[in-house]
């Protein structure tokens, strides 16, 4: 089962960086894609599933996910329910460290077809998904940074600082 491993640096306490990751709203703003069912906007907790509806592959995908572990503000593990891969469970960590916290990601996932999905992960899927989390990683990191200097500027706490209000649409995702 092929396996992703990162970690990201983000000068902004690990408060809100755990908060921006569970938000909705910034995963669309990260090209993560849509939500179309689920919790659709706002901040997501423990048992919360959302549909996230985007292009891979030059084809319109629907991932259903949900938040299987959660301690605030330490970590969060969102576990695929329905999707076009066999399994995807992706770690989220959150360690405060001097001057902002380390993002640390661990996915494992497998592709479907067995001996096929395998020869597809390694040589295709392992990279793609790899890619695609990076650049979400950079979307968090900037956001984040962005929102603790603005908070600092204006001499109130970086922390708390994204919405959020809970809103659940249908769980039924």
């Amino acid at each position: 089962m092929p396996k992703i491993h990162l970690e990201t640096f983000i000068a902004a306490p690990a408060e809100a960086c755990f908060d921006l990751c569970l938000n909705v709203n910034a995963h669309e703003r990260a090209g993560h894609g849509r939500a179309v069912a689920g919790v659709t906007s706002g901040q997501m907790l423990l048992g919360d599933m959302v549909m996230w509806e985007g292009m891979h592959f030059f084809v319109r995908q629907r991932l259903t996910s949900k938040i299987v572990a959660y301690e605030r503000p330490l970590m969060f593990v969102d576990e695929m329910q329905r999707g076009a891969l066999a399994r995807w469970r992706h770690t989220h960590r959150f360690a405060a460290q001097p001057g902002g916290t380390l993002m640390v990601d661990n996915v494992d996932f497998a592709s479907p077809l067995g001996v096929l999905g395998k020869i597809v992960d390694a040589l295709v899927m392992r990279g793609y998904m790899t890619r695609f989390l990076i650049r979400g990683n950079a979307h968090f990191k900037c956001e984040a940074e962005a929102r603790a200097k603005d908070q600092a500027g204006k001499g109130a706490s970086p922390t708390g600082n994204v919405d959020t209000t809970h809103k659940a649409g249908s769980q039924s995702a």
